[in-house]
């Protein structure tokens, strides 16, 4: 079994209340395994889309954000959880960042 791979941490612009006295400011994304994409399409993913997005952001965030959280985020936040889903989908090597083999 791999090691599961991590976004950086997303600062949150509107972090998150969580009961009376706990904030959520950060959260971190891990990369999905194939079973965690069930229900979703890829190409919905790859492209930013909304819903796609507010349905896999619950089943790989820590802490564990519920989709009514998810769907709460403010759009900056939102963009940021869907940049980093993107970018999990990429094939290895396939990034500007990546030397040429």
């Amino acid at each position: 079994m791999t090691k599961p791979t991590y976004s950086d941490p997303l600062v949150l612009e509107q972090p998150i209340p969580r009961g009376e006295k706990n904030t959520i400011t950060e959260i971190t994304l891990r990369k999905p395994a194939a079973g965690e994409l069930r229900g979703l399409k890829l190409a919905d993913l790859i492209n930013g889309d909304v819903n796609a997005t507010i349905r896999l952001v619950p089943r790989i965030s820590q802490p564990t954000l519920t989709e009514q959280e998810v769907a709460a985020l403010d759009v900056a936040d939102l963009l940021g959880c869907a940049d980093a889903i993107a970018g999990f989908l990429q094939k290895t090597g396939s990034t500007p960042e990546s030397p040429a083999a």
